[in-house]
């Protein structure tokens, strides 16, 4: 096995062992908390631009299973403590080290990534190099920066999907960095899905005449993509619009709002977010190292926000949680806006929906597979609102979770596709 190293840009040095393609890379370090969906994680678009290190100790032990991709592969680097190079799974295509040779992905195992963990999450954070020696100049590695990576990731040609079963809804998905689930998600509740690049135009989206426009989650800064959000300004209250992840970035932004950094960001299938409107909590899968002041949209509506005329001081949105209350704000450009979701870790903003215009967004993945299904109940709130209902976010979403099960009186549970 052949040594190298994990360069901080602060000049500290992890040595490893080398696994993956034999190359050196410089890319921004993040790590993510999952378990399991290594697979689904070296596939997502978001992750374009960084070096990805995994917190959970033993990676690879189900090999890769191709069936699963989200998209392509397009992470600089690859950090864990232990990889599996036997994988035992009657999936499996190949193991981790095979396949990050095939992408062209370096990866560097035997780093005691708990003490990186702890780093990153007191410094935030940081850029790093994998290389085979320490280098004596850290200037590439500062001044490493992640550009035009939405551009990178997204479709270059339309591509559609049809739906499953009986068609109810034509459905525009706009390509950030778009994961398959998001579509398979759409189709399987009556959506045909067109997915268009994104360099779409609005005007163009609109003589389409889609029912309802998606957009999805992507990498990068989302304050760098100006035109995206422009063209998503000339879509709302023009037509039902649900974002995810960037999406609801783009969204925010797109209303005017001010986007902040998050110190680590939140990556990771284990991030309980509130639902301020059921007042139940979501597991949700996150992947996002930016967030929206919820302040910067607007002041408060008092009589919509339990009297509040204030924003609190110190930015903690779980004073709604505890007060149970989804305030409301008044936007310059699109009138009421209601703070529907809040992450239950650091106070910061989850979700927002427009109440003057057809519009809702949150920055979790609901399509996240596998991870939690608390959240899949968006997908279907989307279809509500393409159908004209008023509260479409009022879902039963146990119900809606459970939906499609049997379960049978000795306690055992089949599908009814698996029952007939």
């Amino acid at each position: 096995m052949k040594k190298g190293y994990l360069i901080l840009q602060d000049g500290q040095v992890f040595e490893g062992v080398r696994f993956g393609a034999e190359t050196d890379t410089v890319g921004e370090l993040v790590f993510t908390t999952g378990m399991c969906g290594y697979v689904e994680t070296l596939t997502d678009p978001s992750y374009a631009g960084q070096i990805v290190m995994q917190t959970y100790p033993l990676i690879g032990n189900y090999g890769i299973i191709r069936e699963d991709f989200e998209g392509a592969c397009c992470v600089k680097g690859y950090v864990v403590r232990e990889y599996c190079d036997t994988p035992s799974n009657f999936r499996t295509d190949c193991d981790l080290d095979t396949y990050l040779k095939e992408q062209g992905v370096p990866g560097l195992c035997g780093v005691d990534t708990r003490e990186l963990t702890r780093i990153i999450r007191e410094h935030g954070v940081m850029n790093a190099a994998i290389c085979d020696e320490i280098p004596a100049d850290l200037t590439p590695i500062k001044t490493y920066a992640i550009t035009g990576v939405v551009e990178a990731v997204s479709c270059k040609e339309p591509d559609r999907y049809p739906a499953e079963g009986e068609e109810c809804f034509r459905v525009s998905l706009i390509d950030y960095g778009a994961k398959r689930n998001i579509a398979r998600e759409l189709c399987k509740r009556g959506c045909a899905v067109t997915v268009l690049p994104c360099s779409a135009k609005a005007k163009d989206i609109l003589a389409a005449g889609y029912d309802g426009v998606m957009l999805s989650n992507g990498p990068g800064d989302p304050d760098a993509v100006v035109e995206t959000y422009e063209q998503v300004q000339q879509l709302i209250g023009k037509v039902p619009v649900f974002g995810i992840c960037l999406g609801h970035q783009m969204i925010s932004l797109a209303c005017g709002a001010q986007m902040e950094k998050l110190k680590f960001g939140h990556r990771g299938g284990n991030q309980p977010v509130m639902n301020l409107v059921s007042r139940r909590v979501e597991i949700t899968a996150q992947n996002h190292g930016f967030g929206l002041l919820f302040p910067s949209l607007g002041k408060l509506v008092p009589e919509l926000s339990g009297g509040e005329t204030e924003h609190a001081a110190d930015g903690d949105l779980r004073v709604w949680v505890r007060r149970g209350i989804a305030p409301v704000v008044m936007n310059e450009r699109f009138g009421r806006i209601r703070l529907t979701h809040v992450n239950l870790n650091d106070g910061t903003a989850e979700g927002i929906q427009l109440l003057d215009a057809p519009c809702f967004s949150v920055q979790y993945h609901p399509e996240a597979s596998p991870g939690p299904t608390d959240a899949h109940y968006l997908f279907t709130a989307f279809t509500r609102l393409m159908d004209g209902e008023e509260n479409y976010l009022d879902i039963d979403t146990a119900k809606d979770r459970l939906q499609g099960w049997n379960f049978a009186e000795n306690g055992s549970a089949a599908t009814e596709t698996e029952e007939n």
